[in-house]
């Protein structure tokens, strides 16, 4: 552990043979990060996370990669540091999250569109079941939008102002605040089903106000805007399951910067539901993992690292953000490990970035989520060099 790279990871602790480097390596603070990267995802990691490695472990111009990308931090974070991102995820969702954002318009030019959109045309609604979280006119306006949006897409003449102003529009559906085009409900990275914002309507006494679409839009584009990011004409982004991106080319990567699905803790599908409905994917066609069981997710992790290791160059990294699951009795960085073992890669250890430990002894144990802790886990790898 004397190569510069690694030097900020400070000194390891051995346990039983693998080193744990336990330390506090970025800001639990929320909003240290560039405003572009403020769109809600469920159980997505923070941007200081990939930036700790980005800057670290590549130089610019590598291509840093995530195979499930979800809201497209890692991407993000990439483009920032003037690095190529390349990102993939099996839910197309996720694509229309990200790539607005690596190649962002000006916002005069949102403005202009959406003065262009024929707002006051948008009269009618079809899903009457929305009702539960939208006033009717924002329903209908909800409604020509997604309308307006795919006969664009139709003629072959959506650019990327339309996908960004459909990624913010997505990024808006639902919310507890004013900020939102719906009616008080759960935070944006949840969709309550429509039953379910029945009763929270019941119990609030509450029914859903006029929202004032492109102005939200609006509202919500200049706080991510309001930063200025590099150009950035070099990227990459794939819709496949992770053991499949065979268009990366082989030993092309640099680093790998990823958290997959923690077994069955978070319901994707399901929580996503109303997004996919504006964009018109059936969340049932989409092939989003699921594990009840142990092995079954260890294989799937065999199967995701065997194609990084086909992609990776000599001597690059792969940093895999896992955690406890199933109230600490299942430890996901152990079986990374263990899917790892007969693969062309080094073991640089495991980092476990603490924030308010209670008992910093129990860091690389099972029990790391005391009450007032939070944790992050990443298993380090690191490619061998090719022979």
């Amino acid at each position: 552990m004397k190569e510069r790279r690694y030097r900020d990871f400070g000194v390891p602790h051995i346990v039983d043979g693998i080193p744990y480097f336990v330390g506090e390596f970025w800001t639990s603070r929320q909003r240290q990060a560039h405003p572009i990267h403020d769109v809600s995802y469920r159980a997505c990691f923070k941007p200081q996370l990939p930036a700790f490695f980005i800057q670290r472990l590549t130089a610019p111009s590598d291509i840093v990669y995530d195979p499930f990308m979800g809201r497209g931090t890692t991407p993000v974070e990439t483009m920032l540091n003037n690095r190529i991102p390349f990102g993939n995820d099996v839910n197309p969702l996720s694509r229309t999250l990200t790539e607005p954002r690596i190649n962002a318009p000006a916002l005069c030019e949102v403005k202009a569109r959406l003065t262009a959109i024929p707002w006051n045309d948008f009269i009618d609604f079809r899903h009457e079941e929305l009702l539960v979280f939208y006033h009717p006119k924002t329903l209908a306006g909800l409604e020509g939008l997604r309308h307006w949006l795919w006969v664009r897409k139709k003629q072959g003449i959506f650019d990327k102002v339309d996908g960004w102003i459909e990624m913010v529009a997505v990024n808006r559906l639902t919310g507890h605040s004013p900020g939102f085009f719906s009616v008080y409900t759960l935070p944006p990275n949840q969709a309550m089903s429509v039953e379910g914002q029945r009763k929270i309507n019941e119990q609030r006494r509450q029914r859903p106000p006029l929202r004032d679409i492109p102005a939200l839009i609006l509202k919500k584009s200049i706080r991510l805007l309001s930063h200025p990011t590099p150009p950035t004409s070099h990227y990459q982004f794939f819709t496949s399951e992770s053991h499949k991106t065979h268009k990366i080319p082989d030993r092309s990567v640099a680093l790998v910067v990823t958290s997959p699905p923690f077994l069955d803790v978070v319901n994707y599908g399901h929580d996503n539901w109303l997004r996919c409905w504006f964009l018109g994917i059936d969340p049932l066609s989409v092939k989003i993992s699921h594990h009840r069981k142990i092995e079954e997710w260890r294989f799937f992790m065999k199967r995701t690292l065997t194609e990084l290791a086909r992609m990776t160059k000599s001597g690059g990294h792969i940093a895999f953000e896992v955690g406890e699951v199933r109230k600490g009795t299942v430890r996901l960085d152990d079986h990374v490990i263990s899917a790892s073992v007969g693969l062309p890669f080094d073991m640089i250890g495991v980092m476990v970035n603490k924030q308010t430990f209670t008992k910093t002894s129990h860091c690389w144990g099972i029990r790391n989520n005391e009450e007032g802790t939070n944790t992050n886990r990443i298993v380090i790898l690191r490619k061998k060099h090719d022979n």
